[in-house]
């Protein structure tokens, strides 16, 4: 259960830093406003990616089979903007910065995770 709660409050802290860097590149394009912000973006992620994506990924196996797996960073950008619609304080404008925000997310939220 600790460790439950310890990988939530590093993906809060991964949206964080995504925000920042994605800020660097789109311009007010990805905003997250506090932390307790993050903590509800990355509950709602974390909700999206386990009851929804399984099954767009089943939906979408022969576009991704076609496009050799890189359609799976669309399914990942699209459902980032999904969660930025539940969650008040989370802005993705443009669907690029949530592409690029999904990229990074991922791979800030794994760094961070690795050493847990």
């Amino acid at each position: 259960m600790f460790g439950l709660v310890i990988h939530w409050i590093l993906n809060a802290v991964a949206f964080i830093l995504t925000a920042k860097v994605v800020d660097m590149i789109f311009p007010l394009s990805f905003r997250v406003e506090d932390f307790g912000t993050a903590m509800v973006a990355a509950l709602v992620l974390g909700l999206i990616n386990t009851f929804i994506r399984p099954v767009l990924k089943l939906l979408t196996l022969p576009i991704n089979f076609l496009t050799l797996g890189l359609f799976g960073l669309v399914l990942n950008g699209l459902l980032l903007k999904l969660a930025a619609g539940f969650v008040p304080g989370l802005h993705i404008v443009g669907f690029l910065p949530a592409v690029l925000g999904a990229v990074i997310l991922s791979v800030i939220s794994s760094i961070l995770t690795f050493f847990v």
